[in-house]
């Protein structure tokens, strides 16, 4: 029995297939940002409506991370660490520390902010955080804004990322 004609090709493109499908890696997933900068801005509804805006660096996890807020000439306005159930706050030559994060961020913004689902809204992923309600359709264009609708007063956090 003879081997019909264009078989020998047709192994060795199989083969060609088969040698460059082994070389071939599978996609990896994409690694989450540890690290974000540019400028938020807080405005406080109410009666003394109130509003607080700065250049932003943050970086880490919600279990373990640094805010830093700079002014707009550039110096550090205050510095924000936390790890462990410990966190510190590093303002106007002032250290303050807490077991409560929430509690510092407070005392920085004047305002609770959700910080653990802040991680995930820089992301582009939504998150749930009591009585925030995020809009996430402009975190592409790194545009993020937020808005508080309990406990009154109502707040809006808005944040552009530096691309």
């Amino acid at each position: 029995m003879r081997p019909l004609p264009g078989w020998p090709r047709i192994w060795c493109a199989l083969l060609l297939l088969l040698a460059l499908a082994g070389c071939a890696q599978p996609p990896r997933a994409p690694t989450a940002h540890t690290e974000w900068s540019g400028r938020l801005a807080l405005q406080i509804e109410g009666q003394a409506s109130q509003s607080f805006s700065a250049a932003f660096e943050l970086q880490g996890t919600p279990e373990a991370g640094e805010l830093t807020l700079y002014t707009p000439l550039g110096s550090a306005l205050a510095r924000l660490q936390w790890a462990q159930g410990q966190a510190r706050l590093e303002q106007g030559g002032e250290v303050r520390e807490s077991a409560s994060l929430d509690e510092l961020v407070r005392e920085l913004t004047g305002n609770p902010l959700p910080i653990a689902a802040l991680f995930d809204w820089l992301e582009g992923r939504p998150a749930a955080a009591t009585g925030w309600r995020a809009d996430l359709s402009a975190a592409g264009e790194g545009r993020i804004t937020a808005e508080r609708f309990e406990p009154q007063p109502q707040a809006t956090l808005r944040i552009a990322l530096n691309r």
